[in-house]
């Protein structure tokens, strides 16, 4: 399995994954950071920007270099390879990325991870969708993930999912944002903290705030650059972002990123 491996960034999904995996030494893996090109190096993985003749390659870049990235490297592919594109972007974005894999001659996965890789690894969810998506389930899971799915055959169905899914998950890490600073300058915090316990008690609202808040100031400026593109996505289906266009400035604002 791991001769027949690639990686196409070595950020948190990458080296989760192959930790976990333990992919080891014949997998290759590029990443432009010269610190991500000394982990892989560290993890026993092969720094190789050719990516070798790898039969399935993992493309888990930002969101903003995951068309770049697919251009890039699509010449670089063996002939027939999966290309399962990870990465969090609107469904014109991964065929865009589709027709540059395609025309190269390998096969093209949209893959959309539906979870945080940590702590989950190779038992995060994934959704495949594509002509090749079958066939990248049956490789996926000889490299050891355990929760994968196919959702159809058109390439934009499995990121359509996950998109729509994310103007939910982080417009509510950015609504609590909001209310947390509103509710701190008024001196209310704890009492609108129990309000919320009262009304919904599978989780306390002071550790799901604080829980919130937290994944933004750490991941603030990778879900903004997602959320760009899950805007995209309602935007082509007719759909206003109104919230969606707010939850990345609250995003951006909470890493830093954004004037105050």
């Amino acid at each position: 399995m791991s001769a027949e491996l690639a990686l196409i960034g070595y950020g948190e999904a990458g080296s989760t994954f192959a930790r976990a995996g333990g992919w080891g030494r014949c997998t290759a893996a590029w990443d432009l950071l010269p610190a991500r090109r000394a982990a892989l190096a560290a993890d026993c993985l092969i720094a190789d920007a050719t990516l070798g003749a790898a039969q399935l390659v993992l493309s888990l870049v930002t969101a903003d270099a995951a068309l770049p990235a697919a251009e890039c490297y699509a010449a670089r592919l063996a002939p027939g390879a999966l290309y399962c594109d990870g990465n969090s972007v609107a469904p014109q974005t991964k065929r865009a990325a589709a027709r540059a894999v395609e025309a190269a001659g390998a096969r093209y996965v949209d893959m959309a991870i539906l979870a945080p890789v940590n702590p989950a690894r190779l038992a995060v969810p994934l959704l495949l969708s594509g002509p090749a998506a079958p066939e990248a389930e049956a490789a996926l899971r000889l490299a050891g993930f355990t929760e994968v799915r196919v959702v159809g055959s058109e390439v934009g169905r499995a990121s359509a999912i996950k998109m729509i899914r994310s103007v939910m998950v982080k417009g509510i890490e950015a609504l609590t944002d909001e209310m947390m600073q509103a509710a701190a300058a008024a001196g209310v915090a704890d009492e609108v903290l129990a309000s919320l316990d009262a009304s919904e008690k599978a989780t306390g609202w002071a550790a799901r705030a604080a829980y919130n808040r937290e994944r933004m100031t750490t991941h603030g400026a990778r879900r903004a650059a997602e959320m760009e593109e899950a805007a995209k996505t309602l935007l082509a289906l007719g759909v206003a972002p109104v919230m969606t266009r707010g939850t990345v400035y609250r995003q951006r604002r909470a890493a830093g990123k954004e004037a105050k």
